[in-house]
């Protein structure tokens, strides 16, 4: 019997005209690919992918194949979803993904309003940075995940998603409790020119855009220490070691001997949404449980006036 996987595979390399694109648009390797393309070809005995110097084609029998593959694919989503629509919430299993600092507020509040209503529904949930679980959910490992944009940035999950707007997340200033600028009640950016600084890995998407704004705001930020932890971030901005950009979904506890303050005017915000795989069906379960986060996100953001 084929592998469906391996269809998908071979209609996106069919579809992208290369293995290395295909690979981009399914967030598998390169070698991934090439490797779904040959098992498929042993299976079937047949050459069905070409390759020459403008790239890759399907043989006469891999676009009968892709063509075939399109309608068991499609005849697989109305499966699923005539299902889905027959057991509603009232069974199955959801399977989410988030990013630590959601998976510590937004979602305990959404896990524990979801389970009262559908106990039924057997519930997981694993932790991860985006692009850690967004290749994951497409892989059809999570059926929901949670992760976060920056606002006017092109850095977006890309095509493929399904996406649910939640909330925005501003950043506040950390500052030690004796700085000069804690006396106020709003920072800009600019006034943390000459800081000394304390961000996330400079390899992950935060850390590029924090200084990405200071670029924006005329400065080059001098970062000497690095954690992937806010209460870390936190610790060491009470030892008078630097001072932070942290979101607000980070700083559901704050320390005693920090004072945050908020940015002037509108200071680096990043978008939190929920994201499903485009192209699939959304499960009753999945659908339920994006409402009760919304309701979650309403409130939290009530919650801060």
């Amino acid at each position: 019997m084929l592998n469906v996987q391996r269809l998908k595979v071979l209609r996106e390399v069919a579809a992208q005209g290369s293995f290395s694109a295909a690979a981009d648009a399914l967030s598998y390797t390169q070698s991934a690919v090439s490797q779904a393309v040959a098992r498929l070809e042993a299976e079937t005995g047949v050459t069905l992918i070409e390759r020459n110097r403008r790239g890759v084609r399907p043989t006469a029998a891999g676009a009968a194949l892709v063509e075939h593959a399109d309608g068991i694919l499609a005849r697989l989503d109305a499966a699923e979803a005539e299902v889905s629509a027959i057991a509603g919430v009232r069974g199955g299993r959801l399977r989410m993904a988030s990013f630590p600092t959601a998976g510590a507020t937004l979602m305990p509040v959404a896990i524990a309003t979801f389970r009262a209503a559908h106990p039924e529904v057997e519930l997981s949930l694993a932790e991860g940075e985006p692009e850690e679980i967004v290749p994951r959910l497409r892989a059809g490992e999570f059926d929901l995940v949670l992760v976060y944009e920056f606002r006017g940035v092109s850095e977006k999950l890309g095509a493929g998603m399904r996406r649910f707007e939640l909330l925005d997340d501003p950043m506040h200033v950390a500052l030690p409790i004796g700085h000069e600028l804690a006396k106020r009640d709003t920072v800009r950016l600019g006034d943390l020119r000459g800081e000394s600084w304390v961000q996330t890995s400079s390899a992950t998407p935060y850390a590029r855009y924090v200084v990405r704004s200071c670029h924006a705001a005329g400065f080059e930020p001098r970062v000497s220490f690095e954690s992937d932890d806010f209460q870390t971030v936190q610790g060491l901005v009470a030892a008078g070691v630097g001072v932070a950009l942290i979101p607000q979904l980070a700083l559901s506890t704050v320390r005693d001997d920090i004072v945050i303050r908020p940015l002037r005017s509108r200071g680096p915000t990043r978008g939190v949404l929920a994201a499903t795989p485009r192209g699939t069906a959304v499960m009753p379960a999945v659908a339920t449980m994006v409402d009760v986060l919304r309701t979650a996100a309403h409130r939290y953001e009530e919650s801060f006036g």
